[in-house]
């Protein structure tokens, strides 16, 4: 009998290798931007007390860990199982299930990630292996290099008193496409935070400090568009590469 826990894990391995490496091309985005890469390079991952150790051998090891974070794909096993574990038996399993995640960012053919990853299992002998994608929507992005991203900075900076760090891409599942494509309104995000907030965990908080100090940003930020003479055109925003 074909054992499903054992072809479950061969399939899985079709698609991305035990060291992270996604082996589809279709699932990776078309390139890395040079502006990404430029934005990116001062970018640390990993340096606070409460950060997970980087694993300097998985995904691509040709990026770099902030790239490979902000600027590239990744495939993710985010759950599986095949009878209990806690209680096995000797005995085949009758099934085995498991929920991948792709994070992607633009460059990504969307329309092509189930068909590409369907002819990837058949092609390995995997065609019993039962497919079903869940939701899924278009990222986006502001190219860096527009002018208004730099304007945002600058007057963060200048309310702050300390460099401001951009992101070409956050890890959320946000529709911004929304705004970005269908409504060509691209947009800047300012997430502000600290690295012990215990984002989407039950003891999730903020601290005063920090609040304090968005407040501070965001009220600068707007004072810093209705006043100041160096505020780029809406033909700026509007041009950015999407």
């Amino acid at each position: 009998m074909r054992n499903p826990a054992t072809t479950l894990a061969g399939a899985i391995g079709t698609l991305v290798d035990g060291h992270g490496r996604i082996r589809v091309p279709e699932l990776l985005p078309d390139s890395l931007p040079d502006s990404v890469r430029e934005v990116l390079a001062p970018v640390q991952v990993g340096q606070g007390k409460q950060d997970p150790e980087v694993a300097a051998g998985w995904a691509d090891t040709s990026l770099s860990a902030a790239e490979r974070l902000y600027g590239w794909n990744t495939l993710e096993v985010l759950a599986m199982n095949s009878a209990d574990v806690q209680v096995p038996v000797n005995a085949i399993p009758g099934q085995a299930r498991a929920v991948l995640q792709l994070r992607f960012v633009v460059g990504t053919n969307t329309g092509k990630i189930e068909s590409a990853i369907r002819q990837a299992l058949d092609e390995a002998g995997y065609s019993m292996v039962q497919l079903s994608m869940g939701q899924c929507f278009a990222a986006s992005r502001i190219e860096p290099e527009n002018p208004w991203v730099q304007w945002a900075s600058n007057s963060l900076e200048e309310t702050t008193g300390q460099p401001t760090t951009i992101l070409p891409n956050i890890g959320g599942s946000l529709p911004n496409a929304v705004f970005e494509s269908t409504l060509g309104l691209p947009t800047l995000w300012i997430p502000h935070s600290y690295p012990g907030c215990q984002q989407h965990g039950p003891n999730e908080h903020a601290l005063e400090s920090v609040l304090r100090e968005g407040l501070q940003m965001m009220c600068g930020l707007f004072h810093d568009l209705g006043t100041r003479q160096d505020v780029p055109s809406a033909s700026a925003l509007a041009s950015g590469k999407i």
